[in-house]
């Protein structure tokens, strides 16, 4: 489904590149990110710890640390405007209006010496205009419309005396409560149990499914991945190595990286005690990258050409599955 300018998607990434500077050298967090994301549609975007995803959200949001360096010739198209050429106070009117954001860890999003009504109110007050009576009712109306029993209650209280699945769904709250077009919930299950987080998702859904919001997704969980997007990228050292229609991606996925991430899922069907499986090495250092593949030192598919040269994410003949990679996984390898 398109937006009202015709065939323009909703949001459009083009050659996303940010750095940000340090005492050793510049620092590459985001590089030539691309992709499209089109109404009422997840983008399922996922990836080891300090991979780029949070940092590629803030870009998004225009929330990037004070210093960071974004490319001149970088676009972020919301509607078809390129949000990375308008003002502070344009950005302002778009951010948290027409695109939410739920943070990671809702503690420290939250404000801690303010009550959850008056946090949720300020959103209404401030987009919408609505004076204090009016937008302190529609607040509790909200906090109730995302499962949160005795929302009066919850209105009167301070983040720390709320649960961590309270919390993230006051996150979510505040994230929707101008009913955005887009809404990006980075790792919004983080550090919540597992009923707690089929809950928020299945959340997520509904409210996707009654807006008809598109949203990205972000996690380092593929197993979530799987059942909750329609399409999935893979990021890696701030690049996004594979992309894909999510079906697609499982079921032929072709960066060995993909599968590393793929294998180290718990699964239930594992007998007792199993050991598990994780990715040889370590993430790269930003700072110190190698000059060719950012994966090949850690990947078991690594040749000589991969150390030497840094391959592009191109499409294959599989249509519109695209990825980085010299020797690609065989279909039935992956």
């Amino acid at each position: 489904m398109t937006d009202d300018l015709g065939k323009k998607p909703l949001l459009e990434i083009k050659n996303l590149r940010v750095d940000l500077p340090t005492r050793q050298g510049s620092m590459r967090v985001v590089d030539q990110v691309s992709f499209s994301l089109d109404r009422g549609k997840t983008l399922g975007l996922v990836g080891e710890s300090g991979c780029g995803k949070s940092m590629l959200a803030k870009a998004i949001m225009g929330l990037l640390p004070f210093k960071a360096q974004v490319s001149i010739d970088s676009k972020v198209e919301f509607m078809g405007q390129n949000l990375l050429k308008m003002s502070a106070t344009q950005i302002r009117q778009i951010i948290g209006r027409d695109i939410g954001l739920i943070f990671q860890d809702p503690m420290t999003s939250l404000n801690p010496v303010m009550k959850i009504g008056s946090q949720v109110s300020e959103i209404f007050r401030h987009h919408l205009g609505l004076n204090r009576a009016v937008a302190r009712d529609r607040a509790v109306r909200l906090l109730g419309s995302v499962g949160i029993p005795i929302p009066e209650r919850c209105a009167t209280q301070y983040p720390h005396q709320l649960s961590g699945g309270l919390r993230q769904r006051v996150a979510i709250a505040i994230a929707i409560a101008c009913k955005p077009q887009i809404l990006i919930a980075d790792e919004p299950t983080t550090a919540l149990d597992v009923t707690v987080q089929a809950e928020i998702l299945d959340l997520l859904a509904e409210l996707q499914q009654e807006k008809q919001m598109a949203m990205i997704l972000i996690t380092h969980d593929l197993g979530i991945v799987a059942g909750r997007t329609h399409e999935a990228a893979v990021m890696y050292a701030g690049k996004i190595v594979e992309h894909a229609p999510t079906t697609k991606l499982f079921k032929k996925m072709r960066m060995p990286y993909t599968r590393a991430l793929m294998r180290a899922i718990p699964r239930l069907a594992d007998p007792p005690h199993t050991e598990l499986k994780t990715i040889n090495g370590q993430p790269p250092d930003l700072l110190y990258l190698p000059e060719g593949c950012s994966f090949s030192p850690r990947c078991p598919n690594s040749q000589i050409l991969c150390t030497k040269r840094r391959p592009d994410l191109e499409c294959s003949n599989l249509g519109n599955h695209r990825f980085a990679c010299w020797y690609p996984l065989n279909v039935e390898e992956g």
